[in-house]
């Protein structure tokens, strides 16, 4: 099947390398370094699966700029563009989604569309009334970053949102169902078949789930860490019941990324006329844990009446991962700049000598030497030998 996937982020490229094991891909991009590398075979983000793959794989993959002569040539249009939600105006900005349709729907009269984008509930369905079709489909992408590729090989579920249930979507989406079946690696995966809204209504739903976990072990460790007990005891203890489990219960800054913070502020806001308690708690949460760890880490720099110089170690959220969209550190930041304490960056990933109005030491030893306290969402080794200027939550030594 002839594949065009708009976008190369975490969820175009992984699903771009998943279905190239079997079927002809053309990755589109705008920006042309991330299209050499994808040609060149070289992944332009951190993700081992992703670059083993590229590297070691037998992909049918190309990668262009050429966006338009990409799409007359499609069966299927995967749509991956990034997308903000603006909390002010209470604004999705859905323009790269949109300006994809209307690219494809101008040279392309039989593809069909299926969106991976993070966009509003009951955006799919204004799309398919806009343009008078049932060409457009939506399916949740559940993955993690870093590990994009892996979360599709073994995927947890597959959903498939469709405009109406007719014979020909569902035909369509059981296609790209299956599609995705046959790239993975993980057999008798679940998958389901729905209303396209409902399907948008799952992304948001989920991954508000996930910043509520997140938000429960944040708030346990702040209880434990003013009280002087040990968090990581009363994880262990909590995390003990088979019905809560271990997993996301590692202590962090806040939730971040591509995909919570503005899932969880556009489910509230579609919260505007039903009654809630838990989506607004969530989405505060978030600014109460922010809140909470810059006054801590500013405690610690001034204690000893010094100036206090806080060194950010890594804008990155997650092990492995050279991705710091949204990440929480940088809500960390702001707060302590409006205290007055200098904040100085190490993030080898960033490529340029400035970020923001920051200040950038990329050289390790003089990062280390010149602040008194060490701000690591997530540990790493390298900070062993200044152990005591660190300050970080991470109890579990994984994401």
């Amino acid at each position: 099947m002839k594949i065009v996937i708009a976008g190369t982020g975490y969820v175009g490229l992984s699903n771009a390398i998943l279905l190239a094991q079997n079927n002809s891909v053309v990755a589109v991009d705008i920006i042309k370094k991330k299209v050499d590398m994808i040609n060149d075979r070289v992944s332009p983000i951190v993700d081992k699966e992703i670059s083993d793959y590229l590297q070691n794989k037998k992909l049918d993959l190309t990668a262009t700029t050429d966006a338009v002569e990409a799409y007359k040539k499609a069966q299927l249009v995967i749509v991956s563009t990034p997308t903000n939600y603006d909390t002010e105006k209470n604004y999705f900005d859905t323009s790269s989604v949109e300006g994809v349709i209307e690219q494809v729907f101008a040279c392309n009269n039989s593809a069909y569309i299926v969106v991976k984008s993070t966009i509003p509930v009951g955006f799919t369905e204004q799309m398919n009334e806009k343009y008078h079709t049932d060409r457009i489909l939506f399916s949740p992408e559940f993955l993690r970053e870093g590990k994009a590729l892996y979360d599709n090989l073994y995927p947890s579920r597959i959903i498939v949102g469709v405009p109406n249930q007719n014979d020909k979507t569902i035909e369509r989406a059981q296609k790209f169902v299956d599609l995705l079946k046959e790239g993975a690696i993980k057999n008798d995966v679940e998958s389901i078949i729905m209303h396209c809204t409902e399907a948008e209504a799952v992304k948001l739903f989920a991954n508000t789930y996930l910043a509520l976990r997140v938000s429960f072990f944040n708030e346990l460790d702040t209880y434990a860490e003013l009280r002087g007990l040990n968090t990581a005891n009363i994880i262990k203890g909590v995390s003990l019941d088979p019905r809560i489990g271990d997993h996301y219960n590692n202590p962090s800054f806040g939730y971040g990324g591509y995909c919570l913070p503005k899932d969880t502020k556009q489910l509230l806001a579609n919260f505007d006329h039903v009654p809630n308690n838990i989506i607004e708690a969530i989405v505060a949460a978030n600014h109460t844990r922010k809140d909470f760890i810059a006054n801590q880490v500013y405690k610690k720099a001034t204690e000893a009446g010094q100036e206090p110089i806080v060194g950010i170690y890594r804008l990155a959220m997650k092990y492995n991962s050279d991705n710091f969209r949204q990440s929480s550190i940088q809500g960390v930041m702001k707060r302590l700049a409006n205290k007055g304490a200098r904040v100085v960056v190490f993030e080898p990933s960033l490529g340029s000598d400035s970020f923001e109005h920051y200040e950038i030491n990329n050289d390790l030893k003089s990062f280390k030497n010149e602040c008194n306290v060490i701000v690591a969402n997530r540990m790493n080794p390298e900070l062993d030998d200044v152990i005591e200027k660190v300050y970080t939550r991470d109890l579990f030594s994984r994401d």
